[in-house]
């Protein structure tokens, strides 16, 4: 089994969202449907970033360094070709 970290981005404020599941797509739908209470507010969403762990610990621990500074400027670089293409005002 296979655990994933995913940060979706709100389009509606352009902030990032973290967080790690077991089923990625059922995840993701639950997001978008606004059954999330830490994303309901900040729809629509979309996925920007994931990777995957072997286990439940490892997938926790990523999450965890992706929430800190250092990780949120990790993401930031490996995403940044993307946030470039992002037309500015939003």
């Amino acid at each position: 089994m296979y655990y994933y970290i995913y940060v979706l981005r709100s389009l509606k404020d352009n902030n990032f969202y973290t967080g790690y599941t077991s089923n990625l797509e059922n995840r993701i739908l639950e997001h978008q449907k606004g059954q999330v209470k830490s994303t309901k507010y900040r729809l629509p969403i979309e996925l920007v970033y994931f990777e995957g762990c072997m286990n439940q610990q490892d997938a926790t621990s990523r999450e965890k360094y992706l929430k800190t500074t250092y990780g949120k400027r990790y993401i930031i670089n490996r995403i940044k070709k993307y946030l470039e293409a992002i037309p500015q005002g939003l």
